[in-house]
């Protein structure tokens, strides 16, 4: 082979080689640009259910008790006796409410059908079980979620009296020795609700408790706490029966801010749920998981 022929080998191997690099270099680079474009939609997740997560928590929504009617904007944050928003809160109710249409309410008018997701609230107390709405994630890989530590009311829209807050007392009652507090009922209440006093687990056998009204004073020591739940509505049905339509009625523990409440729920109200923990705010965790 002469010395052109020799020359021309090389050129072809040299070639062969150049291909070889481009083609590697090729590949990494899409390679490259695949992970930086997966990255940016993976952050793009991230960001936009953190951001939907903090919108959601922080706002009641409109109008502000948007469960009972149609809503104008999704929010579950609760609000206090004027209104206004209590951060970092979680309706128990609206959560109900938003499972309910979740895919119209989240996957439609949230994220505008780019993602799947779901909503799930995990009490720190154990006694009260988690709630959790939205799509099935099993088997589904690449799913990410934000978790905020939030307050819930749960069901403490039922609650009459919290024996944590002074109330007024027809005995006068020493405070610092007792917790005595007060209601309005009317006869026609005990046809639609039922009345409990609900205790805290620490509160059995250690309070006494006595009912009254104005027009009777219990002059006795008052009944043990022998269980967490105690129905009323028959104790509340004797002070009726002088034919009167209602009485203000005085229910007095014998403790200083005994763990209790008074609550007035629904006949069709799931009784199993009548747990002290469940009628006051409780401390949760709220997770919102999102995938594509």
């Amino acid at each position: 082979m002469d010395n052109r022929g020799n020359f021309t080998l090389e050129i072809v191997v040299v070639g062969i080689i150049i291909i070889l690099i481009l083609g590697v270099v090729l590949a990494a680079t899409e390679i490259s640009q695949e992970k930086i474009s997966k990255s940016v939609e993976n952050n793009n997740i991230e960001k936009t259910i953190s951001e939907v997560c903090d919108s959601l928590i922080n706002d009641a929504g409109t109008p502000i008790n948007w469960e009972n009617f149609k809503p104008k904007r999704i929010g579950l944050a609760t609000t206090n006796g004027d209104d206004n928003v209590i951060p970092n809160s979680v309706s128990y109710y609206k959560l109900v409410e938003l499972g309910k249409d979740y895919d119209n309410y989240v996957t439609k008018r949230i994220f505008d059908n780019k993602f799947y997701s779901s909503m799930e609230l995990i009490p720190h107390e154990t006694s009260i079980s988690s709630v959790k709405i939205g799509s099935n994630e099993e088997g589904t890989n690449n799913i990410y979620s934000v978790n905020r530590i939030v307050k819930c009311d749960f069901f403490k829209k039922y609650v009459v009296c919290d024996f944590l807050t002074d109330g007024k007392c027809n005995h006068d009652h020493n405070q610092k020795h007792h917790s005595c507090n007060y209601l309005k009922l009317f006869k026609g209440n005990l046809k639609s609700l039922d009345y409990y006093l609900l205790f805290d687990d620490s509160e059995e056998n250690n309070v006494k408790y006595s009912i009254d009204t104005t027009h009777f004073k219990n002059r006795g020591d008052g009944k043990i706490v022998s269980k967490t739940e105690i129905y009323l509505n028959n104790d509340f049905s004797k002070l009726f029966e002088g034919g009167e339509s209602s009485s203000v009625i005085f229910i007095h523990l014998n403790k200083k801010d005994a763990k209790a409440v008074l609550v007035g729920v629904p006949k069709q109200f799931d009784k199993n749920k009548l747990n002290y923990n469940y009628f006051t705010t409780q401390e949760c965790d709220f997770i919102i998981k999102a995938w594509s």
